[in-house]
């Protein structure tokens, strides 16, 4: 028997323990205890190497977007191609063709989309430059003009919304124990253990009592002995929780990996650890809710501790026990209903924010997996600058469309009066050059940002 690190695979912040008859993912990092593991799958069918293919089908299948420019002047230009050479032709059959071909030209450069082909470019090159100082890298003009089209933003659990640092957020005592002496207890056995719960045990005690005789029993708990009494501590299944069973079930219906403390063998309190949400996380999904957005949590954490972390953090929908190909056709499906952010940290967020139309990760806290698969690289940890970023995208997209409108309502207004000669070309070109400068300096006011901060947003 032993524990199992899980978190590369599934998210799991709280090792998994395991024994004779369970199945263990590869890529799972072994904890103190020895096992023997039988091979149920060869090299190229494991979790990981499933999840290198899940993301090169999701990014296979994504294929190159649409430039929202690139879609109106694609059908544009041999528009205007032909309509000027239909114009120098009439030329010919009116005996007049000087003239016609003449402004045959003046149509040309009148109907030219020199104004949409830099309304986009400019603005984006402004928005993705001044992101940076939210945090936020944004590897492509496409992602950009994605990422202020999202209506559902996706969440991982595990290192995302929390701080994958597990910690003692509740202590149970039996009647003449302290908190302290529980805290105590405790922090002197495990300070033998290099369980993932020991450091949370010995860094919530003030105290530490010396132990002897420590033993650890893997999959179970540790053995010792504290002042000459006989102490375990462990998980509820090895140690009965005697008057504190209420308690230990409470503290588990709220996501809580329980630790019971026993002396003399009498359970003498309980330990609730949970890896917290992230104290800004709520603020954050508040702002996100603020701009219509719908937020979802995929973790492949057990449902009790995914069901506590969305409630404290005001998420609409959570879907826990997640494996990575689960996770991405989650994300595929949403996709379809409407454009998708997925937010994640870990190797098995990969396949997911590959398949996203737009995927962020957490950069300084992120695998080299997550961060290669994703559009966007989240290199800040307050997670409010993502509500911020959102606000950015839509804004930039919009200054965006302004240009674009813009640009077109110049070539709508200049077309007829080049055709039928009231403009010539000196007019037009004037025109067309104010209209670049002004695009410019429009495209230009996409690089203020709304930085938030403990005040509330700032310009800059």
């Amino acid at each position: 028997r032993s524990w199992m690190d899980t978190s590369a695979i599934t998210g799991e912040s709280i090792p998994v323990e395991v024994g004779p008859g369970d199945e263990v993912h590869a890529g799972s990092v072994n904890g103190a205890g020895s096992v023997q593991l039988r091979a149920t799958a060869d090299g190229r069918d494991n979790s990981l190497t499933q999840i290198v293919r899940l993301v090169e089908q999701a990014h296979a299948a994504k294929g190159e977007r649409a430039r929202l420019a690139d879609r109106i002047a694609r059908p544009l230009v041999p528009v205007v191609l032909i309509v000027a050479a239909l114009v120098a032709l009439a030329g010919v059959f009116t005996g007049d063709p000087v003239l016609w071909i003449e402004r045959a030209l003046v149509v040309l450069v009148a109907a030219s989309p020199c104004a949409l082909a830099i309304a986009v470019p400019v603005t984006v090159i402004s928005s993705i430059g001044s992101a940076s100082k939210l945090g936020v890298v944004i590897k492509s003009g496409a992602a950009f003009e994605q990422l202020g089209t999202v209506r559902t933003f996706a969440f991982d659990k595990t290192g995302t919304l929390t701080r994958n640092d597990p910690r003692v957020v509740d202590v149970a005592t039996a009647p003449g124990h302290s908190r302290e002496n529980v805290l105590a207890v405790a922090a002197a056995l495990e300070a033998s253990s290099n369980h993932p719960l020991a450091a949370a045990i010995i860094a919530a005690a003030d105290t530490t009592a010396e132990a002897t005789g420590v033993q650890e029993t893997p999959g179970h708990g540790i053995t010792g002995q504290v002042a000459g009494r006989s102490v375990r501590v462990g998980n509820p299944r090895w140690i009965a929780p005697g008057a504190l069973a209420a308690r230990t079930q409470e503290m588990a219906s709220r996501g809580m990996s329980v630790v019971l403390v026993e002396v003399d063998g009498r359970a003498i309190g309980a330990l609730g650890v949970r890896d917290e949400l992230r104290v800004e996380a709520a603020e954050a999904i508040a702002a996100l809710h603020a701009q219509g957005i719908r937020t979802v949590m995929l973790t492949g954490d057990n449902a009790l501790t995914a069901r506590a972390i969305a409630t404290a953090a005001g998420i609409d929908e959570v879907h826990a026990e997640q494996l990575p190909a689960e996770k991405a056709a989650h994300i595929r499906r949403l996709a379809a209903q409407a454009p998708t952010v997925m937010v994640g940290d870990g190797i098995n967020d990969a396949p997911a924010l590959a398949s996203a139309t737009v995927g962020i990760a957490m950069g300084v806290t992120g695998t080299a997996a997550a961060v290669e698969s994703a559009d966007v690289a989240f290199t800040g940890t307050d997670l409010r600058q993502l509500p911020a970023a959102l606000a950015h995208a839509r804004r930039g997209r919009r200054i965006m469309t302004g240009n674009i409108v813009l640009a077109l309502a110049i070539i709508i207004v200049l077309f007829p009066l080049a055709l039928f000669g009231v403009l010539g070309l000196a007019a037009v070109v004037l025109v067309h050059e104010v209209a670049e400068v002004v695009v410019i300096a429009n495209g230009m006011r996409a690089a203020r940002t709304r930085r938030a901060t403990a005040q509330g947003p700032v310009i800059s």
